[in-house]
């Protein structure tokens, strides 16, 4: 399977979706934050000193997938359609659950979108409680759905 962001040099291009269909695209992507016991617990009960860490992240993340394009050079500009974050305290883990999901009609995905999304919200959650606790971990980012356009339907097993 070629890669689309190379041209027949080898050099990276912006692939050229013009002559591709507009259909209506979604992309989910998740992620997670883990932190102590303690620092959750400042998280769930709204006691961080920067304030609401969740509603904070929540935001980040809509604008972060809102910004796509002017962070990864490749990503097309796209009129999103919609942008929706759950952000899902989890003591299991312990720490946050971070799901987007990003919608738009156009000519390509918005999987890029929705990973920025989540990057960005988990980021944000680092951010506001870093004060408390340095090592906190980000990982687990990826797409789990995927549908609209030419490659169909993907689903994260």
């Amino acid at each position: 399977m070629a890669l689309s962001h190379f041209d027949d040099q080898g050099r990276a291009h912006m692939v050229d979706v013009s002559d591709k269909p507009v259909t209506a695209r979604i992309a989910v992507a998740e992620g997670h934050i883990t932190m102590s016991d303690a620092t959750l617990a400042l998280v769930m009960e709204g006691r961080a000193a920067k304030g609401d860490v969740l509603g904070t992240a929540r935001l980040a993340g809509i604008m972060g997938a809102k910004r796509c394009a002017d962070l990864i050079p490749l990503c097309h500009p796209l009129p999103i359609t919609k942008v929706s974050l759950d952000l899902t305290c989890d003591t299991a883990l312990p720490g946050v659950r971070i799901t987007a999901t990003v919608k738009t009609t156009g000519q390509t995905g918005v999987e890029m979108e929705a990973l920025t999304a989540v990057s960005v919200a988990a980021l944000t959650v680092h951010d506001m409680v870093k004060a408390v606790q340095k090592d906190m971990v980000i990982g687990g980012i990826r797409v789990t759905l995927k549908d609209g356009g030419k490659s169909g339907r993907f689903t994260a097993e």
